[in-house]
């Protein structure tokens, strides 16, 4: 009992902190102006390359426009987008931004995982979580052969900030679940119901994942640096999935409260630790990484994700 008050101590000065801190560094960056999303056919194999066409040619007009209001760094960012090697599926160069980013043939993949960032992913550092995303595809590649394989950057939601009191509730989660329930139903029209899908949810894109759970038709849930889902085992999530969890040794949110307390009307805290026994996932080893090395080549965190999302369970390093 006493632990737990102390934890719901430090959590509730974190929030403190946070409600400062967040309104002066958030007043710093304007709104940037951006072309709304194009306007897309239905999803379907047939429509991909539409789709990949009509979201780079959106993504240029977005640098351009970001150019002449005078913010380089977002214009570089959504030029590099439009580049002609880039699957777009989605792309919205509005506020923070949002996009839908393929590796490989998605239309034909037997394999597909989904990859679900946390906090403090925008359009400004999207690079990061593409080169997660690459790396998975390349250990993908190697491992299948290249083909049949696919990985899928889903940056569909607007995510807090690491610093910021919507960091430490479920409301920014709440938000994006429907937007990935659409999404994956989406994804089903273009790979059919064959296809093995796996959803990679790293720090609070793991609470998004425990909020659509119930809901979504894939195969593996996997919770990687996990502050918590809301759910206090994972049953919990109420989910068909194996539902997998890992967490680096050096990774700081072994650090956070896992506690879930309702102040003000508001739910703080994301309760149970996902790599805890009392949580019930398959935990698997994820070497001496921190809390952003999940994806880096070579890494034993790496190699385990890429054996879930190929089905190669019994390979998986357990803990």
């Amino acid at each position: 009992m006493g632990r737990g008050r102390r934890r719901l101590r430090l959590l509730l000065a974190v929030l403190v902190t946070a409600a400062v801190v967040v309104p002066l560094t958030a007043a710093a960056r304007p709104g940037i102006p951006a072309p709304a999303p194009a306007h897309l056919a239905p999803l379907t194999a047939a429509t991909l390359d539409e789709a990949y066409a009509a979201n780079r040619a959106n993504a240029a007009l977005a640098s351009r426009t970001a150019a002449a209001h005078g913010d380089s760094h977002r214009a570089a960012a959504d030029r590099e987008m439009a580049a002609p090697s880039r699957r777009l599926l989605a792309f919205d160069g509005r506020g923070e931004g949002r996009a839908t980013e393929v590796f490989g043939d998605l239309a034909h993949a037997d394999r597909v995982a989904v990859l679900i960032p946390g906090s403090d992913t925008s359009l400004d550092t999207y690079g990061r979580f593409r080169a997660g995303a690459s790396a998975l595809y390349e250990r993908l590649a190697h491992e299948h052969g290249g083909s049949r394989t696919a990985v899928v950057a889903w940056l569909g939601y607007t995510t807090p900030a690491t610093v910021s009191t919507t960091v430490l509730t479920p409301t920014r989660a709440e938000e994006a679940a429907p937007r990935l329930g659409e999404f994956l139903r989406e994804l089903r029209a273009v790979t059919g119901p064959g296809a093995q899908v796996s959803l990679l949810c790293h720090s609070y894109g793991s609470v998004v994942c425990g909020r659509s759970a119930a809901r979504l038709d894939v195969d593996d849930i996997v919770l990687l640096g996990s502050p918590g889902t809301g759910a206090d085992t994972a049953a919990g999530l109420h989910t068909r999935a194996r539902v997998w969890a890992a967490r680096g040794a050096d990774d700081w949110v072994a650090n956070v409260p896992h506690v879930r307390a309702d102040l003000f009307g508001t739910t703080v805290g994301f309760g149970t630790d996902p790599v805890s026994p009392a949580f019930g996932a398959r935990v698997f080893g994820a070497g001496d990484g921190g809390h952003s090395d999940y994806f880096s080549p070579g890494s034993v965190s790496l190699a385990n994700l890429a054996r879930i999302v190929l089905g190669e369970t019994t390979e998986v390093t357990r803990v």
